[in-house]
C-alpha cells in the first residue's frame, strides 16, 4: 500500500525511498503487527485461540437456521403423519385428510429448505445428512402405510424405496470420484411421486381414483428410468476417476 501514494505523487525517489527501506530493511509497523497477530507472542496465541472459539461458536449457531428448522419439522411430521394415517383403522376420510395435510406440508418444506440453504448460504453438515433422511422418511412412511392398508401394491413400495436406498448407497460409493448431480428427471420423479402418494393418501373415489392409478404408474416408470440413468452416471464417473488417477500416477512417476 505504501507504493501506491508514491506512484500517484509522480514516482519520485523521495517518495519511493521509505517504501523500499520498509520492505527490504527494518521491519515496518504493519509487518510487526502481523507477526504479533500470527502468534509471535502470548497475545497472538490468545487471539488465535479466541478466533477458533469464535468460529466454532458461529458454526454451531449456524445449525439453527431456517433451512434446517424446516428439515427438522419434516422429521417431526413423520410420526404425526403415521398416527393420522392409521387412526380409526386407517380408512376414516377425515383422518386421511389430516394425514394428507401433514404429508403436503412435508413436501412443501422439502421444496423450500434446499432452496433457502443454497440461496442464503445456509448449507451445513447437519442439513446435508438430515435433509435426504427426512425426504425418504416421509415418503417411506406414506408408502408403507398405504401398502399395509391394502391401498397400494407392495411391489410398488418395494420398487420406489429400493431405488431410493440403492441410489443413495451408490452416491456414497462413487463419492471418491465425484458427485452425481440431481437431474431434471430426478426432480420430475420426486414431484410425480409426491402427487401420486398424496392422491392415494386421500380417500378418493370415481374417476379421481382412476387418475391416481395412472399418476402412480408414471411415478414408477420415472423411478426406474431415472434410477438406471443414475447407475449409468455412476459408472461413467468411476471410469473417469480411475483414468484420471492413473494418468496422474504415470505423470508423477515420469
Amino acid at each position: 500500500m505504501t507504493g501506491v501514494p508514491a506512484s500517484a505523487a509522480g514516482g519520485s525517489a523521495k517518495a519511493k525511498g521509505p517504501a523500499v527501506s520498509g520492505a527490504s530493511g527494518s521491519p515496518s509497523m504493519s509487518a510487526m503487527s502481523a507477526s504479533g497477530a500470527s502468534g509471535g507472542g502470548p497475545g497472538g496465541a490468545k487471539s488465535q485461540r479466541g478466533a477458533k472459539l469464535t468460529a466454532a461458536a458461529v458454526n454451531q449457531a449456524s445449525v439453527w437456521n431456517i433451512a434446517n428448522l424446516l428439515t427438522m419439522l419434516r422429521l417431526v411430521l413423520v410420526p404425526g403423519f403415521v398416527a393420522l394415517m392409521l387412526a380409526d383403522g386407517g380408512y376414516d376420510p377425515a383422518w386421511r385428510s389430516f394425514a394428507w395435510a401433514a404429508f403436503a406440508i412435508a413436501m412443501i418444506t422439502d421444496l423450500f429448505d434446499g432452496h433457502l440453504a443454497r440461496t442464503y448460504n445456509l448449507v451445513t453438515d447437519f442439513g446435508k445428512i438430515a435433509d435426504p433422511i427426512a425426504d425418504k422418511a416421509i415418503m417411506g412412511a406414506a408408502l408403507i402405510c398405504l401398502s399395509s392398508l391394502g391401498d397400494l401394491p407392495w411391489w410398488v413400495t418395494i420398487v420406489i424405496l429400493g431405488r431410493e436406498l440403492g441410489i443413495t448407497l451408490l452416491r456414497f460409493i462413487v463419492i471418491r470420484y465425484g458427485v452425481i448431480p440431481a437431474s431434471r428427471g430426478g426432480k420430475l420423479k420426486t414431484l410425480t411421486q409426491g402427487v401420486a402418494v398424496g392422491m392415494y393418501v386421500l380417500a378418493l373415489t370415481g374417476w379421481l381414483a382412476t387418475l391416481r392409478w395412472w399418476v402412480m404408474a408414471a411415478a414408477v416408470v420415472l423411478t426406474v428410468v431415472t434410477g438406471l440413468d443414475y447407475v449409468r452416471q455412476a459408472i461413467v464417473l468411476r471410469r473417469q476417476g480411475i483414468a484420471e488417477r492413473k494418468a496422474a500416477s504415470e505423470e508423477a512417476e515420469a
